[in-house]
Parts: structure tokens; C-alpha cells; sequence
């Protein structure tokens, strides 16, 4: 047989392969990586989307919870599982974020995933103690800008979203402030309520009920678009910041060879989840803009954020690790 023959031969039995892995998909149950611990806004979106999905798909989709090193431990097992589907990684910012803040992966965030599907989109707010001096996002910008280094800005630990965000919020201003890194927003709410820090950057979720009980104020949202939950608070773009936008998103993504029919199958089925009304009502119940994509937009969009906050990390001169 000449290599041509040979080659073609090979070319045919994979495409069958494909095809019947594609028409017998799934074969057993699905397992969802989750790089964070279980109860959190990602987890619940997983868990959500999870239920729905197993069943249209007639097999059970399980939560598998893998927190801890900045999503790494998740993203190597998903990375090095077999491409047939059945194992899938919930990407999110920090993925992106990891790519740019780590000297080193265990695993090439642009080429070793295949994204199939954003789940959903949620805020970022900027926030103040309910009894704050500054009542809108003008003042809080005019104090800072007047007071070089005076106004804190609280945030969650280092490289996080809310950190790196909050990095974004001060080169994107262009006011001199200080930016108080805590160990997660329990911390900062305690310390925004006791006026160790002037304001800080936070998901919006886990704050809105201080913000309901007027324990908080919030003062602008990072988003394209106003919260549904708080139509009344105006986004920093409209305060006068029209290069600052963040929002934090979820999505799935399953190893770089799986067959394009198996991605698009798994595509189908979580568009179908993310739409239906139940799970969108569930999800807007945790302030998540439930919104499915194409799996090109989902690429985009993980290819897109990891040279943006690859570039607030270097702007914020924050070490590698």
C-alpha cells in the first residue's frame, strides 16, 4: 500500500471513529470540574446547568469540586483526561486570569482545552459603607484624585478577579489609590463596615444582601449594563469611565482532541440548558445572566481576557508565582 493509500485509509478510519463516538456519546455519566469549593456562585451555575443537561442527555452529570491553587489542579485533571466528552473543566476568569500570573502550568491554557459553551455572566461592583461620605462614583474619584495614596480600596486575595479588577479601576481612572488585598469578602465587608477601607471591588453577589439591608452602598457596576438586580445603580462606564469594564463568566470547556461532533453535540444540549426558563430563573436567582455561545465565542472570549489581565498583571507589577 503506497502512503498516500495508507494516509487516506488512516484519514477514513478516524472520521468513522469520530462519527461513532459522536452517535454513542454519552456512554456513561459526565463529570464537571469545578475549581472551587462547593456553595459559591461558579459551583451553584455548575450544579444548575448540570441537572438540566443530564437530562436531555439521558446520563448523570456530576459536580466534581477540585479548589485551590488558582485552578490548576482542576485544569491538569481535565487537561489529561481522555478527549471523549465525558469529562469537562468549568472555566471561568481565573482561568484566564492563572495563565498570566503563574511562571508555569502544568498545561497550555490556549491549546490544551476545546471551549464549548459560556454558562452565564455576573457583576462586579465598587462599594462603599452604607454611611460613606462619597454617595456616587464622581466623588470617590475626586477624593482619590485630590488625595494621591489616601483612599483604600479593599479587595479579596492578590491575582484574583476582584484584585485584578480593582487594578483595572485605578489605571483605567487614573487615580492614585491603595489597593488592601484581604482574605475573602467576609474579610473585606468586615473591614468596609469598620472604615479600615474606603470602598472596595467585589463579585456583586455574595454583598447584594448588605447592599438590600443598607449596610452597603453600591456606587457603580463594572458591566456592559446596568444590574437587574440594582437598576438604579448607573455602571462606571456611565460615572465617567469608559474604559472600565469587568464581569466575572463561567463557562465549559472539554480536552483539546474530543471530536468536533461531541463538541458540538455537548453544545446543543447546554444552549438548550442555559435557555430553558427554569435555569435561567435559577441563575438570575444568583444574579447570573444565564448566556450561552458558540464554541468560537467561547474561545474568543478565554483568548480575548487572558491578554487583558495578563497585561493588568504586568501593569500592576504583580509577581508571577
Amino acid at each position: 500500500m503506497t502512503f498516500q493509500r495508507l494516509a487516506c485509509s488512516l484519514l477514513v478510519s478516524m472520521t468513522f471513529a469520530s462519527v461513532a463516538m459522536a452517535q454513542t456519546f454519552p456512554s456513561k455519566p459526565i463529570r464537571i470540574v469545578v475549581p472551587f469549593g462547593a456553595g459559591g456562585v461558579a459551583d451553584l451555575t455548575a450544579r444548575t446547568v448540570a441537572q438540566k443537561l443530564g437530562e436531555s442527555l439521558g446520563q448523570a452529570v456530576v459536580i466534581d469540586n477540585k479548589p485551590g491553587a488558582g485552578g490548576v489542579v482542576a485544569g491538569d485533571a481535565v487537561a489529561k483526561a481522555e478527549p471523549d466528552g465525558h469529562t469537562l473543566l468549568l472555566m471561568s476568569n481565573g482561568t484566564a486570569v492563572s495563565a498570566g500570573l503563574f511562571k508555569s502550568l502544568p498545561f497550555n491554557t490556549a491549546r490544551d482545552f476545546a471551549p464549548i459553551s459560556t454558562l452565564g455572566f455576573f457583576d462586579i461592583a465598587i462599594i462603599t459603607p452604607a454611611d460613606s461620605k462619597f454617595k456616587n462614583l464622581g466623588e470617590l474619584l475626586a477624593f482619590a484624585k485630590a488625595n494621591p495614596g489616601k483612599l483604600n480600596l479593599g479587595t479579596i486575595n492578590i491575582g484574583s478577579t476582584q484584585n485584578l479588577a480593582g487594578e483595572l479601576f485605578k489605571t483605567s481612572s487614573g487615580a492614585d489609590m491603595q489597593i488592601v488585598p484581604f482574605n475573602g469578602t467576609p474579610a473585606v465587608i468586615t473591614a468596609l463596615r469598620g472604615g479600615q477601607v474606603d470602598a472596595a471591588v467585589e463579585i456583586l453577589g455574595p454583598v447584594l444582601p448588605q447592599i438590600k439591608a443598607n449596610a452597603l452602598r453600591a456606587l457603580a457596576v463594572t458591566g456592559e449594563k446596568r444590574a437587574a438586580v440594582l437598576p438604579d445603580v448607573p455602571t462606571a462606564k456611565e460615572s465617567g469611565l469608559s474604559g472600565f469594564v469587568a464581569s466575572s463568566w463561567n463557562a465549559l470547556a472539554a480536552p483539546a482532541k474530543t471530536p468536533k461532533d461531541v463538541i458540538a453535540r455537548l453544545n446543543k444540549e447546554i444552549a438548550a440548558a442555559v435557555n430553558s426558563p427554569d435555569v435561567k430563573k435559577k441563575l438570575a436567582d444568583l444574579n447570573v445572566e444565564a448566556r450561552a455561545s458558540s464554541p468560537e465565542q467561547a474561545a474568543e472570549l478565554l483568548a480575548s481576557e487572558t491578554k487583558r489581565w495578563g497585561e493588568v498583571i504586568v501593569r500592576a507589577k504583580i509577581p508571577t508565582q
